[in-house]
């Protein structure tokens, strides 16, 4: 634990990529086997479930450092952070443990079966012994929500360092579902096991946003177009008679889609096809809306599958014939993709099989392809994919070959109402906003109704002067959170919009965010629900009601 918890304060001082991979490097060669593989799962986001819950937390921790429990809320909402909250309240450690990180974590699963009791003794007994860093670094194991300033990329990379294997090679490997309490440093990362590669996915290739002007990316001629479909990121693998759905989070959800069902013995093994999972009710793509009504439910019932059924809409194919095929130009894969489509859905069982193709687009002119990205919202698409028709499959964010073009977001009016306290840097400053819009009530009068919450857009200048006017401007105060009086007004942007009834406004908005501090308007000049209401397409209103 003492050199895991030195390699996280490294890797938390500083913003140098090449810092942290030395780091990493460093580490890797000199760990345990064990220790190796339960830092590849932290990296990887492959924490073991959290034994104890956040309320029992605080309150011991309190205890601990014999302060009232409302002093410690409050250290908490200035810090930001439960585990450095714990870390710095409770006294100074006169012990130190050597035991490794692997058998910490052996620890923490077994706690989560055991009494109360049990786990505030298991607590008391670590707090106590471990010095501040090594007691944030096991307070935010427990909490289950350990994250740190290093991409899986840069993990993979030192990794690579250290073994002399190839990154992609790594990156591969480290895909799939695998269980850090029951594989080997060897079987993970050494060996070579074909049988491990049946369900594995191939690291996700990603696309850079447009910087400047499309044009720029020189001779349209040499780049294919398609819409860029807003659902869920996947790769769909057919080996050895057996279907595997992963989602771009290395999540394997095959049971979430029984619709894919329909792609076993009619899909050729060894077939690995990139794709989105979308909703489509009665012949029409849906909103990313409809389909979070399938996200994380742990069980998909007959009435939602016919709700809200999915298709799969391919792009790309990575694997055919059982052979890797990456490395093939963009337009060669998918002349391989298009004709495996076009032996498996034929006009007659197209209703049945649920794989559509996500149509290419050639144009003459790029007024042409600005035109197709204005028609985006139209397609239910959040804007366009441009490809490179010579690009290799890569692994991970790349800049070059890929582009994402996506449609100007939509915009609204709206008054801030709330506010709480942000997390890290701004720990000390309210940088997390609630706005509202306008509505008539039963008796005719204007009211704030909250509709959304942002927390990004503005510079750290406008924070700071933001924070400074909440504290003088503050109405009531619940909690972290504050009501201050409406006055100020803001432009809000999102990506998408649809019909909640989750919501009290009765509108989910997607990735809100601030896009400009209107101080040249007033309150009553911002925009009303029903402006709101507005911006749903007729369609998406037809479907709900």
């Amino acid at each position: 634990m003492k050199n895991f918890a030195l390699l996280i304060k490294t890797l938390d001082s500083t913003n140098k990529t090449t810092i942290k991979v030395q780091a990493l490097t460093d580490y890797f060669l000199k760990a345990s086997d064990e220790d190796k593989v339960w830092t590849i799962a932290i990296l990887s986001h492959r924490r073991p479930p959290r034994p104890v819950n956040t309320t029992l937390l605080r309150t011991w921790a309190s205890e601990l450092a014999n302060i009232p429990l409302w002093l410690f809320e409050e250290s908490y909402h200035i810090v930001g952070d439960l585990a450095e909250t714990i870390a710095l309240v409770i006294p100074a450690a006169n012990q130190s443990s050597d035991k490794s990180l692997t058998v910490f974590l052996e620890e923490m699963i077994a706690l989560k079966k055991k009494t109360d009791d049990d786990k505030k003794a298991y607590l008391y007994e670590n707090w106590k012994m471990l010095n501040y860093y090594e007691r944030f670094v096991f307070t935010k194991l427990i909490t289950g929500g350990f994250r740190i300033g290093v991409s899986q990329k840069l993990m993979t990379r030192a990794l690579a360092k250290a073994t002399e294997i190839d990154e992609d090679i790594l990156a591969y490997k480290l895909m799939g579902n695998w269980d850090p309490n029951t594989i080997s440093f060897q079987q993970l990362v050494l060996e070579e096991n074909e049988s491990d590669y049946l369900s594995k996915p191939y690291p996700f290739y990603l696309a850079y946003a447009i910087e400047g002007e499309a044009a720029d990316l020189g001779d349209i001629n040499e780049w294919s177009a398609e819409h860029k479909w807003d659902g869920i990121r996947s790769q769909v693998i057919l080996r050895n008679d057996e279907l595997f759905v992963w989602s771009r989070g290395e999540e394997l959800v095959t049971d979430k889609y029984p619709e894919f069902n329909e792609f076993v013995n009619v899909i050729p093994n060894g077939t690995v096809i990139d794709g989105e999972i979308l909703p489509y009710i009665e012949g029409t793509i849906g909103t990313f809306n409809d389909l979070q009504t399938r996200i994380g439910r742990k069980n998909i019932s007959a009435a939602l599958l016919k709700k809200v059924p999915v298709i799969l809409k391919a792009y790309d194919i990575l694997e055919w014939e059982g052979k890797d095929i990456r490395q093939l130009p963009f337009i060669e894969r998918r002349h391989i993709l298009e004709n495996m489509f076009k032996n498996v859905v034929s006009e007659q069982n197209q209703a049945k099989i649920p794989l559509h193709l996500s149509e290419t687009m050639h144009f003459n002119s790029w007024i042409e392809l600005a035109d197709e990205r204005d028609r985006s919202r139209e397609m239910h698409s959040e804007g366009l994919m441009l490809k490179r028709k010579d690009s290799p499959y890569l692994v991970g964010r790349k800049k070059g070959d890929w582009w994402k073009w996506k449609v100007d977001p939509l915009t609204i009016d709206a008054v801030l109402t709330y506010a709480m306290r942000g997390h890290g840097r701004r720990s000390n400053l309210f940088t997390d906003y609630t706005f509202a819009l306008w509505k008539d009530n039963e008796e005719g009068e204007k009211e704030l109704v909250t509709f959304a919450k942002a927390y990004s857009g503005l510079t750290d200048a406008e924070f700071r002067k933001l924070d400074a006017w909440i504290k003088k401007n503050t109405l009531e105060r619940f909690g972290p959170v504050r009501s201050v009086i409406p006055h100020h007004v803001f432009e809000i942007a999102f990506e998408g919009i649809a019909l909640s009834k989750r919501h009290k406004s009765g509108i989910a908005t997607r990735f809100p965010r601030m896009l400009r501090w209107r101080k040249d308007k007033n309150i009553h000049e911002a925009n009303t629900l029903d402006d709101l209401k507005n911006l749903i397409p007729s369609e998406a209103k037809e479907s709900v009601e």
